[in-house]
């Protein structure tokens, strides 16, 4: 099939082989006129007209038809050698025009239907590369979430350690923390929202925050160019931009106060990209260190963060600004 692809590709060898087809079926027309009864003009052409459009397409074979018919009519239909047109040689001639149409006509829709079948074996084949990367995706990300799940609790347990009063909170925070892992990995695994653009992904990741922590005084802005990242990425990423979101959510609207989160994503030159996550709420404190904080959003954050091969740091505006400098995916 991929010969013939090529011979339908270059229009003028089609006109070449059409050319060719009627000059053989001819001569041997011609070779056999002797032994043959009466009656059998197109003989010997019918078949250089299915050859033909079978291996280079409608076009050559109407070509291939249409030589061949005036070859016909000229040779072998009486009277010979003439384009008169009788009654019997002008049903002779409908006959052949009816039939090479039917013909034509099959073979192109036999055609038709092979590239269908073979587009359609390229989707399978690339459904199913796609669901075998995705499984071995998600063992990988199973195993990798146990390991964070481990180190959470360990720090969480940290934490208790220090102050005993603290382990009902703890807990709560853990059990907050994991059923947000669940919620990402349903939407990261699911096979109809495999190919979501990063910034629609963020703005529903962003809306089931709200909705979870009933924050319906915040609206989130989502500002991202159509870019998409590979799904130990964007998980990473999006672990991150719910610590960062879920603190501000805490700690910059007091009391029921309204406000705006905003995450815009851009290009760094080729390399790297900026994750911005600002808020217009009360702002962080002067002199304040996240490197020396003990909240364990915020070491959680840097963690998540080099693992983007990247840094985070904070700074204050018209509220707070989180700011995710990583290594841009590859091309």
């Amino acid at each position: 099939m991929q010969a013939t692809e090529r011979l339908r590709a270059h229009l003028w060898l089609g006109d070449l082989v059409a050319l060719g087809a009627t000059a053989i079926a001819l001569a041997v027309r011609l070779a056999v006129d002797d032994v043959l009864p009466p009656g059998f003009p197109y003989l010997t052409f019918f078949p250089a007209v299915i050859l033909t459009t079978f291996f280079c397409g409608v076009r050559a074979g109407i070509t291939c038809a249409t030589l061949s018919g005036l070859s016909a009519w000229y040779f072998f239909l009486p009277p010979s050698e003439g384009f008169l047109l009788s009654r019997q040689s002008g049903l002779a001639l409908a006959f052949y025009v009816f039939i090479v149409t039917v013909d034509i006509a099959l073979i192109h829709i036999m055609h038709v239907a092979s590239a269908r079948l073979r587009h359609e074996r390229i989707v399978t084949a690339g459904l199913y590369e796609q669901q075998r990367t995705l499984f071995q995706e998600l063992q990988h990300r199973v195993a990798n979430n146990m390991q964070f799940v481990a180190a959470l609790l360990t720090l969480q347990k940290r934490r208790v350690g220090n102050d005993p009063q603290a382990a009902l909170a703890a807990l709560d925070e853990a059990r907050v923390r994991l059923e947000t892992i669940s919620r990402i990995h349903r939407r990261l695994y699911d096979p109809d929202r495999i190919n979501l653009p990063v910034g629609q992904y963020l703005q529903e990741l962003c809306a089931d925050l709200l909705d979870a922590t009933g924050a319906r005084n915040i609206v989130c802005l989502v500002d991202v160019p159509p870019v998409r990242f590979d799904l130990t990425r964007l998980t990473t990423l999006s672990l991150l931009v719910v610590e960062v979101v879920t603190n501000a959510l805490k700690h910059a609207f007091p009391d029921g106060a309204r406000g705006t989160i905003t995450i815009r994503l851009e290009a760094i030159g080729a390399e790297r990209m900026a994750l911005t996550i600002a808020d217009d709420g009360r702002g962080i404190p002067a002199g304040f260190d996240p490197a020396a904080s003990r909240s364990l959003g915020m070491r959680i954050a840097q963690g998540l963060a080099a693992q983007l091969d990247g840094t985070l740091t904070y700074a204050s505006g018209a509220g707070t600004v989180a700011r995710l400098d990583f290594a841009a995916p590859a091309p």
